[in-house]
């Protein structure tokens, strides 16, 4: 019998030794997270230029929508601030609130002062003015008219008076501080008219609820705008949305344009608001200053503050964006399977 012949020996394996195949690189699981984000940027980027670019092939319309949007936006916004400049006028409406410190015949000068510094110190006071009983007899003979028959009088009989404008007009502090007033030495009286400071704070409080009031409306009719005219982009690009839908594409991709349509007419609504609002309250002071002039006075209305601007401009787009929003999710609901 012939000897059986053993195959070659081979070279030792170690334990747990890999083979060449699977020592190769595995491939990558998927893209990076860098180009991710190039493609979310770059996808972010087309549907921002394909927004100004169909918005800029209807100039006219695009401009009026965001001209009702401004008209809309600016009303309340101005109603504030002339609320705001009305309430500067005469240099603070606190200065109606005054509370009159009439002091005792005999008090004097010095006293008066020492009483008014006295005030002016305490918290709740914002300024504090002394008016001694000749400067009061002065001002009295040039508003009366009566300057003749009062230098007849024997004797001054208006007393010395502190003048306190405080700090807030609420009533319940108006009268603690009056009360605590009215307690000070050779203070004889403690005046305060509180049905004025009623009437006043009422008047306040009337202008803030009308204008919230009004803000409330026009926020939702700049909604029903904007939804409306993003739903008109929408029906005009519906067969677009649908392929998009039957090839795999999401809502947010399809959602993306026309959201940075909607943030654009808010931009674009906003600036135009600025632009309004700056031109109106410059137009109006013209007339504000002559009429304060008649009366002696140096009132003029303020402009837009650039923080109201700014805070003007970021609303308007946010109203845009969630109007977008809710026209979009309101298509996309329409197309979802049942």
């Amino acid at each position: 019998m012939s000897a059986t012949r053993m195959p070659p020996p081979q070279p030792a394996q170690r334990v747990g030794a890999v083979p060449k195949k699977a020592e190769q690189k595995a491939p990558d699981d998927g893209p990076d997270f860098r180009s991710q984000l190039h493609a979310w940027l770059e996808s972010h980027r087309a549907s921002l230029v394909d927004s100004l670019r169909r918005l800029a092939k209807q100039p006219i319309g695009s401009f009026f929508t965001c001209l009702v949007m401004a008209v809309a936006l600016s009303l309340p916004m101005g109603l504030a601030l002339l609320l705001d400049n009305v309430e500067s006028l005469g240099g603070s409406w606190q200065r109606a609130a005054q509370i009159s410190l009439y002091l005792q015949l005999d008090a004097s000068d010095a006293q008066g002062q020492a009483l008014r510094e006295e005030v002016a110190a305490m918290d709740e006071v914002a300024e504090a003015e002394w008016i001694s009983r000749e400067q009061a007899l002065d001002e009295f003979q040039q508003q009366s008219g009566l300057g003749e028959a009062l230098k007849e009088l024997p004797d001054n009989p208006l007393p010395g008076v502190v003048l306190v404008t405080p700090r807030e007009i609420d009533k319940a502090t108006l009268e603690a501080l009056r009360l605590r007033l009215a307690e000070l030495p050779k203070v004889q009286q403690a005046q305060l008219d509180l049905l004025w400071v009623e009437r006043l704070t009422a008047i306040l409080h009337l202008g803030d609820r009308f204008v919230f009031g009004l803000t409330l409306l026009l926020v939702l009719a700049l909604l029903l705008v904007i939804g409306n005219t993003i739903r008109l982009h929408i029906e005009n690009r519906r067969t677009e949305i649908e392929v998009i839908k039957l090839v795999g594409g999401t809502d947010s991709y399809v959602r993306r344009p026309f959201l940075y349509m909607g943030a654009l007419y808010g931009f674009g609504a906003g600036l135009l608001a600025w632009l309004v609002l700056a031109y109106g309250l410059g137009w109006l002071n013209d007339a504000v200053v002559r009429l304060a002039g008649l009366y002696g006075s140096d009132f003029a209305l303020a402009g837009v503050p650039a923080a109201d601007g700014l805070s003007l401009l970021l609303g308007a787009v946010l109203l845009g964006y969630i109007g977008a929003w809710l026209a979009v999710a309101r298509h996309l609901s329409e197309l979802a399977p049942r």
